[in-house]
């Protein structure tokens, strides 16, 4: 299996930096979707100014750098270093923005820090598997936080452990990476059996006047109470 964090290096150089205004005119935005534009922000995190939250795979930054300009304090991780040299590069004088290079299962298997809200878009929790990753962001969030991901939503009949190739060069092999994918009401019940009582999962669909018609499965699940998973 190819080095993941080669992989996302590999990623990172085909895929050009966040635009510099949304269509609303604002320098900084959260984006849940492939999309621009489209879709909820990041009210569906249940933060506040002066909340710590944690972005799973936070690539070049966009989403990181608009929480931090809320008042919270951002973390993300993300594997590659070359989507950190981004992020810095994109997001230099944003304070309260702390990205970390590392492999996000280590990083909350390290952390002391317990968080408001833990997040991830078409990140962390799409490429890792979720009966390795759901007890350790349960332990890192606090009681009654937030939890919310979103991917592409599963091809029919191809559901669990799946495969994703990264081009690279002409004459290299691709890079290869796993995924998982669910339908929405499974991972409704992963999620209650690892200690979140409260899940929904939905797909949005595609914006009507994009020509591309696949959604996004859009998750979010509220830490109970109990201290462990499983």
């Amino acid at each position: 299996m190819t080095d993941s964090r080669c992989a996302w290096d590999t990623y990172a150089q085909s895929k050009p930096q966040r635009r510099r205004t949304n269509a609303k005119g604002e320098t900084t935005w959260f984006n849940w979707t492939q999309y621009a534009d489209h879709g909820p922000g990041a009210e569906l995190l249940a933060l506040t100014p002066g909340d710590t939250v944690l972005d799973l795979g936070c690539g070049s930054g966009g989403n990181l750098a608009h929480l931090a300009t809320l008042g919270m304090k951002a973390v993300g991780v993300d594997i590659s270093a070359k989507q950190l040299h981004k992020a810095r590069e994109r997001w230099p004088d944003v304070d309260g923005m702390e990205p970390h290079q590392g492999e996000a299962l280590a990083y909350l298997g390290e952390t002391c820090t317990i968080f408001d809200s833990v997040f991830s878009v078409f990140g962390v929790v799409w490429f890792t598997d979720p009966a390795l990753l759901l007890p350790v962001v349960h332990a890192a969030l606090k009681p009654g936080g937030v939890f919310g991901f979103s991917q592409r939503p599963p091809v029919e009949g191809c559901y669990g452990c799946q495969v994703s190739y990264i081009p690279r060069g002409p004459e290299e092999d691709p890079a290869v990476v796993k995924r998982w994918d669910y339908q929405p009401d499974t991972w409704c019940s992963l999620l209650k059996e690892y200690g979140f009582p409260e899940a929904t999962a939905t797909v949005l669909p595609a914006p009507e006047q994009d020509q591309r018609t696949t959604g996004t499965l859009l998750v979010r699940a509220v830490r109970g109470d109990r201290t462990g998973g499983g």
